[in-house]
């Protein structure tokens, strides 16, 4: 018999979520804790100490990728965390954010249409909780005929945080809408120019040219 998997699971469906947990039981793994909302799954794994976690992308409250950027916030935290997101079809941009948490492994990233055989969804869960990597080929796919973009560098949230540079909001005002620090926006920003690979000048010449790429990319 496998080890025992300490699982942390979050889904927002109730039916769904439940026939989740019956099917990680009858797999061997032991589901700690069960939620519904992308805060519960930051205290459930802050509290539980999981050995992975899966998680639907869109959440409650803001039912947008409020899971994913729990993941990534607690990949954050401890890179080593076992991450596997679930996704009813291919965000590329999503991928990416994951991809680019922690140290690149203990992740995967599976499109819930395509787990058409529980014994090897099983099977992936436990892989990555070994310390490998699982993406959906259709994933890969999209990974690899992406058109070159000097913004494909960037994360979902870095990319949130040089739109509403674009829109004129300094970094307090940003860390305001955000819920955030005005230090962690400095940091992102900070990380923006890095990714752009702006030339050295002051930061307020290298803000705007952030914001040109931006405007440049998704001008009309």
């Amino acid at each position: 018999m496998p080890p025992l998997i300490r699982v942390v699971l979050a889904e927002d469906e109730v039916l769904l979520r439940e026939g989740l947990v019956g099917l990680l039981t009858r797999f061997h793994f032991e589901v700690v804790a069960a939620v519904g909302s992308a805060p519960a799954l930051l205290e459930a794994v802050r509290a539980h100490e999981p050995d992975l976690l899966v998680t639907d992308i869109r959440m409650p409250p803001g039912q947008h990728d409020d899971g994913l950027r729990a993941a990534v916030a607690l990949r954050a935290e401890r890179p080593s965390r076992a991450v596997v997101v679930l996704s009813q079809y291919v965000q590329t941009e999503y991928a990416s954010a994951l991809l680019d948490s922690g140290d690149g492994r203990r992740v995967g990233y599976l499109l819930k249409d395509r787990v058409a055989d529980v014994a090897e969804f099983a099977d992936t869960l436990r892989r990555v909780a070994g310390g490998g990597t699982a993406i959906d080929p259709d994933v890969v796919r999209h990974l690899l005929h992406r058109p070159r973009d000097p913004l494909a560098a960037l994360s979902a949230r870095e990319r949130e945080v040089l739109a509403l540079l674009a829109e004129g909001h300094s970094n307090a005002a940003i860390a305001a809408r955000l819920h955030v620090t005005e230090a962690a926006i400095g940091k992102h920003v900070g990380n923006i120019l890095t990714k752009l690979d702006l030339p050295p000048s002051d930061d307020t010449n290298r803000r705007v040219l952030a914001v040109l790429a931006y405007l440049r990319r998704h001008g009309s």
